[in-house]
């Protein structure tokens, strides 16, 4: 396994191009692995997949990630959406990809890590009784952040609690009938972004193609409590819409760890 990490340089269109549309920026991270043939599946539903993220820090500065099995080629993202000029040294090929098995290697029980995660938090309800569910996204932070919290077990983490001396909302405070985890948690849900997108950019397949999806950003604290799931979270991502930048968990060294 190994992780990349791209800066894009939002100032080319190309960048833009690519930053319009998750369907033509997952194209492109797809064609970083040249084994990879079009028609081939991303991964086997039970092994490593290719998972990529969008970080927009700033304006300025927008970094895409990407975990994978193989490590990626992305000459052709230098030259639509880099800097190629800077990229002619071979010392700086103008990404940085470095192998994940280290990190995946030393993770055990009780170690605490700050992560990142984009996701599509949704759900299946159904209006009426007599018609099928429907996958639906959750549009609130409080139901947002319990659908995070509800795979914690299955994904080897524990989201940390905040001390009770830290929390501003009293114990037992709910919104619309549920538990509200805004404050309890080291957990902040940021960045909401509402995508709508052609699935196909052939126009014979247009015509039904249209992808609607929401997206979030949580950051925050964990805890690893089982070091396997943990590995296959990181390595097989959590949630839908993988294909379209979600999924990808990554994690940091707190302050004053090694």
């Amino acid at each position: 396994m190994f992780l990349t990490r791209f800066r894009m340089n939002t100032a080319r269109p190309g960048a833009r191009r690519l930053l319009s549309s998750p369907q033509v920026l997952h194209a492109a991270v797809m064609a970083s692995f040249p084994a990879l043939l079009p028609t081939d599946a991303a991964v086997s539903p039970d092994g490593p997949r290719v998972l990529w993220r969008l970080d927009q820090n700033a304006r300025a500065e927008v970094l895409l990630y990407v975990v994978s099995p193989d490590s990626p080629d992305l000459t052709h993202l230098v030259e639509q959406a880099g800097w190629p000029a800077a990229a002619a040294d071979p010392k700086t090929p103008g990404w940085q990809t470095r192998p994940y098995a280290p990190l995946l290697d030393r993770l055990a029980e009780g170690q605490r890590w700050a992560f990142r995660l984009t996701a599509n938090p949704v759900h299946s309800i159904r209006r009426k009784a007599d018609e099928p569910r429907k996958r639906t996204a959750h549009l609130t932070p409080v139901h947002q952040a319990a659908w995070l919290l509800d795979r914690q077990a299955r994904g080897g983490f524990r989201v940390v609690e905040k001390p009770q001396s830290e929390r501003l909302l009293p114990g037992g405070t709910t919104y619309n009938n549920h538990e509200h985890h805004g404050d309890r948690y080291e957990l902040t849900v940021g960045d909401r972004r509402g995508l709508a997108f052609d699935k196909s950019r052939s126009e014979e397949s247009r015509r039904g193609s249209r992808v609607s999806l929401v997206t979030v950003t949580f950051d925050g604290r964990l805890e690893v409590t089982d070091p396997d799931a943990m590995r296959r979270t990181l390595t097989r991502g959590i949630g839908k819409a993988k294909a379209y930048g979600c999924g990808l968990l990554t994690l940091a060294p707190l302050a004053g760890t090694e």
